[in-house]
């Protein structure tokens, strides 16, 4: 019997629909990776064994890794000046990571300059105040999180180990709308955690770039890092050794067991955004998905976006109700109609609709449909 990978939900007319999944992470992944994934599950190209069967340094294994080290390289157009990591620890150990790799360059004790956009450069800047001074160098938090600071009004540190920034606030909802650019040679650190490969980027404009993969890579328990070779090797002695940087490149990122599985879907995820048509293919079709949904939350005041229209997230977009009594009537008629995991973060409320890459402009239409329906327009 073929093996049905398509999430479906038999309704009470007897009808089969498409479940579409809102969450945040670990999200909706490309039905076409999962099948794929389905059907090598048991025997990899011939070999006669499952990718998580595989040693990490056999033949089968090492081809599937330099394939998606390639791939990626190519989607992002990494210069030749970076090291692709592929690591554990998600993005919140990158919060102790990073500064444990970086901050060792500048004369002790060092200071770090954040710009804090919503919870998670929160959950980064108190991480990182364990191992340096650190400096606000701009906040949006006495605005509620609505925007990004504009640049002119950072109050940045000279000779700052590096400037930390969120480019995408998945719980917020707010997105940096282009890349920063510094007037002197202070590193940017991104966490691009939550819109990473979902449009273009200018690499060289950053140090470091890091996320966790469970929104738009693949699954949960691998995290990339993008890093400029010159940054590497002065990692702090308490840095443990599988998460020094240098010795990571060093060793191709195999200087422990990395998460293969997660790598291998990460790969598969990888040749289907280039079947897609790339990084600028994907990036039109997510405008054109946030758009549908933000018309629909905009169309009256029965829903609310709070965040600045500038900075509106394109993947992760929380919304609330005028009347927030009928959240509960809301997400289980949501249910219903097969719309799942769009109940918003227990620190704002409210709701949240994740729409990652692999979420068909079909989903959004769907809670756009269901949006309208609520609201009796």
């Amino acid at each position: 019997m073929e093996l049905r990978i398509l999430a479906l939900q038999i309704t009470k007319d007897g009808i089969l629909t498409h479940i579409y999944n809102f969450s945040a992470g670990p999200a909706v992944l490309p039905k076409e990776v999962l099948r794929q994934a389905a059907a090598e599950m048991l025997d990899w190209h011939g070999s006669g064994m499952s990718v998580m069967e595989m040693s990490h340094r056999g033949p089968e294994f090492i081809s599937i890794y330099q394939e998606a080290q390639r791939d990626l390289r190519q989607l992002l157009a990494v210069p030749d000046n970076y090291k692709i990591l592929f690591l554990q620890g998600g993005g919140l150990g990158e919060n102790a990571i990073v500064p444990m790799n970086l901050v060792g360059r500048k004369e002790q004790p060092a200071t770090i300059d954040f710009v804090h956009t919503g919870s998670w450069s929160g959950k980064s800047i108190k991480e990182a105040a364990k191992y340096a001074n650190v400096n606000i160098a701009a906040s949006a938090q006495a605005d509620g999180f609505r925007r990004v600071p504009p640049q002119d009004s950072w109050q940045l540190t000279a000779g700052a180990a590096y400037l930390h920034i969120c480019t995408n606030e998945t719980i917020d909802g707010v997105e940096y709308d282009s890349d920063p650019e510094l007037a002197d040679d202070t590193p940017i650190v991104a966490d691009m955690s939550s819109h990473i490969l979902s449009r273009v980027i200018d690499v060289s404009k950053y140090g470091v770039i890091f996320g966790g993969a469970q929104k738009n890579v693949g699954p949960a328990g691998l995290t990339l890092v993008i890093v400029r070779e010159d940054l590497l090797g002065s990692a702090l002695p308490v840095c443990p050794s599988a998460f020094d940087w240098k010795v990571v490149a060093d060793h191709d990122s195999m200087y422990n067991t990395p998460p293969t599985y997660a790598i291998y879907i990460a790969g598969l995820v990888f040749q289907w955004l280039k079947r897609q048509g790339g990084i600028a293919a994907i990036e039109q079709n997510n405008i054109d998905k946030a758009a549908l949904l933000y018309a629909a939350l905009d169309a009256d005041d029965f829903y609310q976006n709070r965040i600045d229209r500038q900075y509106r997230s394109r993947m992760t977009i929380p919304f609330f109700l005028g009347d927030e009594s009928q959240n509960g009537q809301f997400l289980a008629g949501a249910k219903e109609r097969g719309l799942l995991q769009l109940k918003g973060h227990k620190s704002v409320g409210g709701m949240r609709a994740a729409i990652y890459n692999a979420m068909p402009i079909e989903g959004v239409q769907a809670l756009v449909d269901y949006l309208n329906e609520f609201a009796g327009r």
